[in-house]
């Protein structure tokens, strides 16, 4: 399967743009003001500020089952460190998880198919904003997303550095954790330094509860279901020579069922109190559910899985990947649409992680995105969509 070049070269035109003017969660204004003028250019209805400042195109032809494609938009705060044309123009903001190519393949995709009527249904493009960390999937469905634009299934994508250029990854189950945080405040007795035992010393209580917290996963839950307990910071005092009466602990928890979910939120609180009542201690717990489980249903990840097995072929599709404890806020609309989420190879010869500030999103992959989205929406639809790779951007 191969894209027409002048398509293509539109691909990597709007991702080095959108790479070069990096926009962090919900400031995506000009990332948007683009992706909304490309569609309306080539006949598709628009919607703008959909979750604040989402955008949502959508493309009907006759009556046919009703899909949603996502790509995310936002930004990283991070100074980039690479040194090339299309680098960050912006101190302290940088594309360094790959979604200025996820929103250039989308659209290139939103293109090709304007362009072919063999096919029969609904597709909304969902370009979503704020995917790192402030939950514009969320605050897309709270903003009325699939009342609006409504679907029968969706689908996500995202680059994964540690997969080979060329091939893809998915599952029939989890593909990524839940991301809850903690925070744990410890309340003791301060006193002088030099008189440990007038004091009710916060931080030895810290100090065991940070210990007995790991016991957890290990002790605590069965050992098929998978979770991380980690303890990401610890405060208390400001003087060399006081005790001090208050110590707060942080952290983060990952699973994949909202059943373990809560029983580490009920292990966490019964842990800490016990902790601390035997320091004599009070602890006070506050827990924050954050993301849900990204887990894909059965009968839309076998059309994720054909859609790749028809750019790649089948055996450069790994159907049984490993799922990763990182999250993704994608997890919001599978929570209330049947879907999957697939992983898109795009390593060289070495792996830049995301997150890194010398990541930059592989132009050569860019055509195989677009590709995988249009053989999604032609394995969805049933008709086939036979002429849309030979599309043109105009």
């Amino acid at each position: 399967m191969s894209l027409d070049k002048n398509l293509i070269a539109d691909m990597i035109k709007w991702r080095h743009t959108f790479h070069a003017a990096p926009e962090l969660a919900f400031e995506e204004l000009s990332t948007a003001k683009l992706v909304a003028s490309v569609l309306r250019e080539h006949g598709i209805a628009v919607e703008e500020g959909v979750g604040r400042t989402g955008v949502v195109g959508t493309l009907k032809r006759g009556d046919g089952p009703k899909i949603g494609l996502r790509a995310d938009m936002d930004a990283l705060p991070l100074s980039e460190k690479n040194d090339f044309a299309h680098k960050s123009r912006h101190e302290g903001k940088m594309h360094a998880c790959g979604h200025d190519g996820h929103t250039a393949m989308l659209l290139g995709a939103a293109v090709a198919l304007s362009k072919n009527t063999d096919w029969a249904g609904t597709i909304n493009f969902i370009f979503q904003p704020a995917e790192e960390a402030a939950g514009g999937g969320r605050v897309m469905i709270e903003d009325g997303l699939f009342e609006r634009f409504p679907c029968d299934m969706v689908f996500g994508m995202h680059n994964w550095p540690g997969v080979p250029m060329g091939r893809f990854a998915i599952n029939h189950g989890p593909m990524m954790a839940s991301f809850d945080t903690f925070e744990i405040t410890i309340q003791g007795v301060g006193s002088h330094a030099a008189m440990p035992e007038r004091s009710i010393d916060s931080l030895v209580c810290a100090s065991q509860l940070v210990l007995a917290l790991q016991t957890i996963v290990s002790r605590r839950l069965p050992p098929q279901e998978t979770a991380v307990v980690s303890v990401t910071q610890i405060h208390g005092g400001e003087a060399w020579n006081v005790l001090p009466d208050t110590a707060v602990i942080r952290g983060t928890v990952r699973c994949f069922s909202a059943s373990t979910q809560r029983r580490i939120h009920d292990l966490l609180t019964e842990i800490s109190s016990g902790i601390a009542q035997s320091n004599g201690a009070s602890a006070t717990v506050s827990y924050r559910y954050a993301y849900p489980a990204t887990i894909n249903s059965h009968n839309e990840a076998d059309i994720a899985i054909r859609a790749a097995s028809a750019v790649v072929g089948k055996d450069k599709v790994d159907w049984d990947c490993v799922p990763s404890m990182a999250s993704e806020d994608f997890s919001f609309m599978l929570s209330c649409k049947p879907g999957a989420y697939i992983w898109m190879g795009v390593d060289r010869n070495e792996t830049i992680p995301l997150h890194n500030p010398h990541y930059d999103f592989n132009d050569d992959t860019i055509e195989l995105g677009a590709s995988f989205w249009i053989e999604l929406v032609r394995d969805a639809m049933g008709t086939g969509v036979t002429n849309a790779t030979a599309a043109v951007a105009a």
